[in-house]
């Protein structure tokens, strides 16, 4: 954010506009949320415009200004897009949430190629796109924040998610590199390391991986699965002028899961 022109409390967020891929559902509804709650303005993006009109109704219920962007990350032009449909309707773009994700669970052997791409496409490329197109807004402004949301799979390794872990070992390096770049520019870049959170993708995982539910709950302290309530705050803290000075880093959210021996 501009150092000159601070808002009264470090964790308001009025006036600002935030972009917040995969915005329509888990955790990116839930940071919307927190960013909404602290006075953003918001674009949801997802490919579903059934599930980006809900997030968008349940957002307004909130009393927050929010648009929705039908969008799919993985294609450039389309990336490219939204953020400028974003800036056009909402008047600029403060902060970008690189949140969209998809994982596709099989042994390393049996994933095919295109496969492959389809995931670090969505989960990787998008984020780098998408923060490459804000960048000149964000340097008009004279500053911004973007939070790009990696996972446990950023520290740890599955058998069952090659790329995905990949694609979320991938954003912490880019975060590295864009905080690094573009701290001149009064930019910061950092990450969130979700643990296991219940949404709809974890849910599938409980299916698809046996046991999934028990070993989770055994390693984290904290005794529980996550909610996508528990990435408001953090959201918030990274999109604020709190953070001014935290730029490069990776914060779990995890309930102690990447803390336990």
């Amino acid at each position: 954010m501009n150092p000159a022109v601070k808002n009264p409390s470090p964790f308001d967020l009025s006036g600002k506009v935030a972009l917040v891929t995969g915005g329509n559902g888990g955790i990116g509804l839930g940071m919307a949320r927190g960013l909404g709650r602290a006075g953003a303005a918001i674009a949801i993006v997802g490919r579903d415009e059934a599930k980006n009109a809900a997030a968008l109704d349940e957002l307004k219920k909130l009393g927050v200004k929010a648009i929705a962007i039908p969008a799919d990350v993985a294609n450039e032009t389309s990336c490219r897009a939204m953020v400028q449909d974003a800036v056009d309707r909402l008047g600029g773009l403060h902060i970008l949430v690189n949140n969209a994700g998809i994982n596709i669970r099989k042994a390393p052997q049996d994933y095919t190629i295109d496969e492959w791409k389809r995931v670090l496409d969505t989960n990787l490329t998008s984020a780098f796109v998408a923060a490459q197109a804000a960048y000149p807004e964000m340097k008009r402004l004279r500053g911004g924040k973007i939070v790009n949301v990696g996972s446990m799979m950023s520290l740890f390794g599955a058998s069952f998610v090659a790329p995905y872990g990949a694609s979320k070992g991938g954003i912490v390096q880019l975060t590295k590199a864009l905080a690094t770049a573009w701290a001149a520019d009064n930019i910061q870049v950092n990450a969130v390391l979700p643990g296991w959170i219940d949404t709809a993708l974890t849910q599938r995982a409980r299916k698809e991986v046996s046991g999934l539910h028990d070993r989770v709950l055994a390693r984290t302290p904290a005794g529980r699965w996550g909610s996508p309530g528990d990435l408001e705050g953090i959201a918030v803290f990274l999109c604020g002028a709190a953070s001014d000075f935290i730029t490069g880093t990776a914060i779990p959210v995890d309930g102690g899961y990447s803390a336990q021996g």
